[in-house]
């Protein structure tokens, strides 16, 4: 009797995805640091380019419902500029640095595929940006996008490939995750590749770190700022409007609490209150609460949605005050403001809203005001970033020691601010590690070394060993040598 034989089972279209990513990854390992670089420039235009920018923008704002055409026109122009201008000149193949005091030479490696793991928010910047890093360490990428987000990724991923078709490069050095987007899809293509980084929500990024594959997460944003009475509150007001408006607050570097000293809260208030900014009364926070969070969770309905857009939903909701919501609508109001005096689950508007909504908490002095920001980023936030308004520069030093974050923002627009900006010396970046207050492996502002094996070479050098009094002479002269 003949026994047939099974066929074995065919590689999935994963599986094939990262094998075409791994067979142009060994041709750019090759590469020289110009042809990286030649690369780079290539993917960057390919989304900068003014009409394919305002393209992108529109196709992101039309497929995912969150965020504003001109913003995202602007975020994708600025943020990638940004990059490239840090890149430029940038050494990442080959010898990078070189200490001959110590013996130690540098040498820039490829991590291999990368697997982006990028969100709804920013579904053109972001893949972008890692795009870039990746190529710049001479790695291929895969880019697994929110569901919402495929669309405009795949859009960008065709404008990226018919820029290397000028330069004949590769196109299998940045493939996109087929659609539909699903779990299953994303972990697999997560187990496959050399390197994960992951932006979006708190689950894709546990999801990372659970994929047995090297990973950069990033932590949760809720982003507080503190008005001291010392600050010039025009210029404060200003720079947190222009921050909180800014696409609608998708950034996870958007303002979500302001604490503000009691000795400049009036006129603070009513400098933002010229700006638009709107305070609702109870009644109206109790409605805008039973809106946003529905079961106790963030909804998607108010997700990247202009305050007015906001205040028409409330009026939907609330028979009672509906006039009151319209009419608030119709002044074209850019934030909500709601006022808090506490953090945690009990108060909801102390979390991260991502849309504009400004919590105002109030302190006494600043010292209460470090405390309010510490109580805040213990319910959510914790290793981001913290803004402060101030005149007293000592300040800033005094929240980077004490509170839990990896950047204080001074007297700056903080969204647009904290993943760099051309007047700070922040690396651009749409991805902020939150070290370990955030549950991540890194605090940095994700960039292209992160995307990098380093080799390093270790030649001998003359003997350099301390004695034992140049170690242990101060600790036994203050407390003995027992």
């Amino acid at each position: 009797m003949e026994h047939s034989t099974a066929p074995s089972s065919a590689p999935s279209p994963i599986t094939e995805l990262v094998a075409r990513a791994r067979a142009a990854q060994r041709i750019c390992a090759t590469w020289s640091q110009a042809q990286a670089d030649t690369a780079v420039t290539a993917a960057g235009w390919a989304i900068i380019e003014p009409a394919r920018n305002r393209e992108l923008a529109e196709l992101a704002v039309a497929d995912t419902g969150m965020g504003c055409v001109q913003d995202k026109v602007l975020k994708n122009h600025r943020k990638t500029f940004g990059l490239l201008r840090d890149l430029h000149g940038a050494r990442s193949v080959g010898v990078i640095g070189q200490d001959p005091a110590r013996g130690i030479v540098e040498i820039a490696r490829p991590v291999g595929v990368v697997c982006a793991i990028t969100p709804s928010t920013n579904p053109g910047a972001t893949p972008a940006n890692k795009i870039i890093n990746a190529l710049k360490g001479r790695n291929a990428v895969v880019v697994a996008p929110s569901p919402k987000g495929w669309s405009t990724a795949a859009r960008l991923i065709g404008f990226i490939h018919a820029q290397f078709d000028r330069i004949g490069a590769p196109r299998d050095l940045v493939q996109l995750l087929p659609g539909p987007i699903d779990k299953q899809a994303t972990g697999e293509l997560m187990r496959l590749c050399d390197l994960v980084v992951a932006t979006g929500s708190q689950a894709n990024v546990r999801a990372a770190y659970a994929s047995g594959t090297p990973a950069f997460g990033v932590g949760a944003g809720n982003v507080a700022g503190i008005v001291d009475e010392t600050a010039d509150v025009h210029a404060a007001a200003e720079r947190i409007v222009r921050s909180k408006t800014f696409d609608n607050a998708t950034s996870c570097s958007s303002e979500n609490s302001l604490v503000i000293v009691d000795a400049v809260r009036a006129p603070m208030l009513a400098a933002l209150a010229e700006r638009g900014a709107v305070m609702l009364t109870a009644a109206q926070k109790a409605t805008l609460q039973a809106l946003m969070w529905p079961g106790g969770k963030l909804s998607a309905a108010v997700i990247g949605q202009s305050a007015r857009s906001i205040a028409e939903r409330a009026a939907a909701l609330d028979d009672a005050q509906c006039a009151g919501w319209l009419a608030l609508a119709a002044t074209g109001p850019r934030i909500l403001m709601v006022a808090e005096d506490g953090a945690g689950h009990g108060h909801p508007f102390s979390g991260e809203k991502l849309s504009p909504v400004l919590a105002i908490h109030g302190a006494q002095n600043f010292a209460a005001a470090a405390a309010m920001v510490e109580r805040i980023y213990a319910h959510e936030g914790a290793g981001h970033s913290v803004g402060l308004h101030s005149a007293l520069p000592e300040r800033a030093l005094t929240l980077g020691l004490t509170l839990p974050v990896a950047r204080v923002i001074v007297d700056q627009a903080h969204s647009i601010a904290t993943g760099g900006s051309f007047d700070n010396g922040l690396p651009f970046s749409l991805s902020m590690g939150c070290g370990t207050w955030g549950k991540n492996s890194f605090s940095d502002n994700l960039n292209y070394r992160h995307y990098l094996n380093i080799t390093r070479v270790s030649r001998p050098i003359p003997e350099q060993m301390p004695s034992a009094d140049e170690i242990f002479g101060d600790f036994f002269a203050r407390h003995g040598a027992q």
